[in-house]
C-alpha cells in the first residue's frame, strides 16, 4: 500500500516537473528568438535580487549593530540597493555590465582551465578541459570586442540557452523519477 502511494506520489511529481522543463524549453527558444527581451528581463530579475538581497542585509546589518562588522554589512547592503535600482533606472547599462561580468568570469574559467589542464598533462582528459579552457577564453575575448554593442545578444542568448538547459534537465529528472522503484523503508 504504501509503495503505491510512493509511486503515485512519485508520478504526480514527474508529471509536474515535466510541465515545468517544458516551459523552460519554450521560454528559452523565446528568449532565444528574442534576445532583447530576454536581456532586458535578466537585467531586471538580477535588479530585483539585488535590491531584496541589498534590503536583507541593511536588515540583518541593524539587527546585529552591535557585532563587529556592523558598518561593513549596513555599506554592503546600502551598495546592493543601489546597484538593484541602478540596474531598474538604467536597463541597458545593467544589460552592459551584466555581459562585462559574463565576459570576466569566463576569462577566469577559461584560464584556470587551462592551467589545470596543463597540471594533468598526460593524464587521461586533460585535451578537454584544455579545450574549455581555450573555447571559454576565445569567448570572453569575443565579448570584450563586441561590447557594448553585443550585450543585448549575449545576455539574451545566455538566458535562453540557460533555460534550455534547465528545461531539459528537469525532463530528464522526471523521467527518472518516473521509473526509479520507490524507496524502500528501512
Amino acid at each position: 500500500m504504501a509503495n503505491q502511494a510512493a509511486t503515485t506520489d512519485a508520478t504526480r511529481v514527474g508529471r509536474w516537473v515535466t510541465i515545468l522543463g517544458a516551459v523552460m524549453i519554450v521560454a528559452g527558444f523565446l528568449a532565444v528568438l528574442a534576445p532583447g527581451p530576454a536581456a532586458l528581463a535578466a537585467t531586471i530579475f538580477f535588479g530585483a535580487m539585488f535590491f531584496v538581497g541589498g534590503v536583507a542585509e541593511v536588515a540583518h546589518a541593524v539587527a546585529t549593530r552591535a557585532e563587529i562588522g556592523f558598518a561593513w554589512k549596513l555599506l554592503s547592503g546600502i551598495a546592493m540597493i543601489v546597484l538593484g535600482a541602478l540596474f531598474a533606472i538604467f536597463p541597458l547599462a545593467g544589460i552592459a555590465t551584466l555581459a562585462l561580468v559574463v565576459g570576466g568570469l569566463l576569462l577566469a574559467h577559461g584560464v584556470g582551465s587551462v592551467m589545470l589542464a596543463l597540471k594533468r598533462r598526460p593524464g587521461r582528459g586533460w585535451g578537454w578541459i584544455l579545450f574549455d579552457g581555450v573555447l571559454s577564453i576565445v569567448l570572453a575575448i569575443m565579448i570584450a570586442v563586441g561590447w557594448p554593442a553585443s550585450s543585448i545578444p549575449i545576455i539574451g542568448l545566455l538566458a535562453g540557452f540557460s533555460l534550455i538547459s534547465a528545461g531539459m534537465w528537469r525532463i530528464m529528472l522526471a523521467r527518472t523519477l518516473r521509473e526509479e522503484p520507490p524507496p524502500q523503508p528501512a
